[in-house]
């Protein structure tokens, strides 16, 4: 057996082929995942103590606090080491990761389905919104999302496994992402890839159109709305929402489903740092301390400390 079929169980990520000036202002600026872990650590914490917070819309702001959190504790601190130390391998917890970051994937693509249409009965159905949105109605899609999310990625994993991988072993990515695995396989991986499209279309494409559907009618209900300052403000939370919802659904769609899914160009590679980085950054920004509600408990929280 030649050098380059020998079976592989460890793997060398390239990262970032910049150099060494540039790596370390990489490290510094992926240094500030440790922000996006407090920021939806405080909106966790908020949540959880202030009863008034303790609804619908906050429930599943939680859920997706919590995947955001996981995003960047499952791919961040790789990089960061890589960034430092660019040759250390990593062993089949590559596969681990792997699984972590699809399981992560689908469930946010689920989650934001959901998110969308309690967004849409607060605003086209406000008066219903309590008797719709009951919590047997909240519960059962977020646990649906997690159960469906860790479903989708063991199929890939239990597609992946028995692949053989040969030399090289390196990886041309800044962390385990699954095309860049498949490429190391000295197997047939055509069910693997057929697979990814197939659930890249299940989870990006349907819910991506169900939740441009929903803000459709949601902006249809905004322009009915008579005060200016009251049509400016609901203009305003419904474009950062739709940006970053198109952020998230557009890179991994681009990523997943776009030409030549399976071969991607280098430029391909970096776009999931939206999802790692800087959604996880911006979902806090943007969907909780925006609110009067969180905004108020912060004040609170701040008031304690004083009178303390």
């Amino acid at each position: 057996m030649g050098e380059n079929q020998t079976s592989i169980t460890e793997f060398v990520l390239l990262g970032f082929s910049f150099g060494l000036r540039v790596q370390m202002l990489l490290f510094g600026l992926f240094s500030l995942f440790y922000i996006t872990l407090l920021g939806n650590g405080a909106i966790l914490g908020l949540i959880y103590l202030h009863p008034r917070l303790h609804t619908p819309m906050y429930f599943f702001l939680s859920h997706l606090a919590i995947v955001d959190m996981s995003y960047a504790c499952n791919t961040v601190p790789q990089m960061l080491v890589n960034l430092l130390s660019p040759t250390t391998p990593i062993s089949f917890g590559c596969i681990t990761q792997t699984f972590l970051f699809l399981t992560f994937a689908h469930t946010e693509c689920l989650l934001r389905v959901v998110m969308s249409y309690d967004c849409y009965v607060a605003v086209c159905h406000p008066l219903r919104y309590s008797a719709i949105m009951s919590w047997r109605l909240c519960v059962t899609p977020a646990v649906t999302s997690w159960i469906l999310g860790v479903f989708l990625a063991l199929l890939h994993l239990v597609l992946l496994l028995p692949l053989p991988f040969c030399g090289p072993q390196r990886v041309n990515h800044f962390f385990c992402e699954i095309i860049a695995i498949l490429k190391l396989a000295c197997a047939d991986t055509h069910i693997n890839e057929i697979m990814v499209l197939a659930g890249a279309v299940s989870v990006l494409v349907g819910p991506f159109s169900s939740i441009g559907i929903s803000y459709i009618r949601i902006l249809c209900a905004i322009l009915r709305i008579q005060s200016g300052e009251g049509l400016r403000k609901a203009f305003s939370s419904c474009f950062s929402h739709l940006c970053v919802v198109g952020l998230f659904y557009g890179t991994a769609i681009i990523m997943y489903v776009g030409p030549r899914y399976g071969n991607p160009k280098e430029q391909k590679k970096y776009l999931p740092l939206f999802h790692s980085l800087f959604n996880p950054m911006l979902n806090p920004l943007i969907y909780s301390l925006r609110n009067k509600e969180v905004k108020a408990a912060l004040n609170r929280v701040f008031e304690k400390k004083r009178t303390s």
